[in-house]
């Protein structure tokens, strides 16, 4: 009898088969990397624009409409970020719930347009983390209790990483706390911390400046002793490197923004993703 009881409680205590983990699609891989470290191994995870893509100009193949259709929950950033997803949802005829993360969440505005990076701020991906944790919970009422359990242990992390940014920033004189980075990825980042960005692109990679934003901007360096320009991992250098060169600021280094890196690069998770972005800036401002 004692046998059996033990035998009982080792399954009820066994992680899910793969085959009945629960199918869940993230749109790009920041938010992977959030519904992993929730998740665990109790789901099956697809992100469609994996390390380094672009999610802004996201062409979606074939296979992605396969996945999605399978799928019982589609995880979304919102805000406008992902404008190609509503077309394959509604080509793949998938039924899932789609789950928008960043729910709760007051957007900056960049004219009339919601500003989607939201996970620049690290209490903004917190509460994305707990909107995830919510998801997942309601569509696997079983594993509340897991997912909620690992999203504690995570947000935990999340809330060490926000007060070590804020150390960091602290030590950079105030007047040096402007930077230029390609585009305007991260006014919530500023808005949290009190570094100032200025992006010769919008909030999307998909525009292109004018020259004379670019010499407004090369004008604004030398007026404001800006101290660097920034690269981004998803964006062409070149532009970052003109304005370097006729402004005389120094390049920084590169800035993680919109996708992490591949298992090998700097920032394969969104931890190491903050990290090496702050790393960077109090390099490139703090003397």
């Amino acid at each position: 009898m004692r046998l059996i009881l033990i035998c009982a409680l080792l399954l009820i205590a066994a992680p899910l088969h793969a085959a009945e983990r629960l199918n869940v699609v993230a749109s790009f891989s920041i938010l992977g990397d959030f519904v992993r470290n929730v998740g665990g191994d109790r789901i099956n995870l697809t992100t469609l624009v994996g390390a380094d893509g672009d999610v802004h100009v996201y062409t979606p193949a074939p296979a992605d409409a396969k996945r999605v259709a399978d799928a019982k929950l589609v995880i979304v950033n919102g805000l406008g970020l992902e404008g190609w997803l509503p077309r394959l949802v509604q080509s793949s005829g998938s039924k899932a719930t789609v789950v928008v993360a960043s729910a709760g969440i007051v957007p900056l505005k960049l004219g009339a347009a919601a500003d989607p990076h939201a996970w620049q701020s690290v209490p903004n991906a917190r509460i994305y983390v707990t909107d995830i944790a919510n998801a997942l919970a309601a569509a696997v009422p079983g594993e509340a209790d897991f997912f909620r359990t690992q999203a504690k242990a995570y947000l935990e992390r999340l809330e060490t990483l926000d007060r070590k940014i804020r150390d960091a920033v602290a030590k950079i004189p105030p007047e040096r706390r402007k930077v230029i980075s390609t585009h305007d990825a991260f006014g919530y980042f500023s808005a949290e911390y009190g570094i100032r960005f200025i992006a010769p692109l919008g909030v999307s990679t998909e525009t292109e400046p004018s020259a004379r934003d670019i010499a407004t901007i090369i004008s604004q360096i030398k007026a404001q002793k800006i101290p660097a320009v920034f690269l981004e991992n998803i964006s062409d250098d070149r532009l970052i490197r003109r304005i370097a060169a006729e402004s005389g600021a120094k390049v920084g280094g590169t800035l993680i923004s919109d996708g992490l890196t591949g298992e090998k690069g700097s920032a394969p998770t969104y931890i190491d993703m903050v990290r090496h972005n702050i790393k960077a800036l109090t390099s490139a401002l703090d003397h």
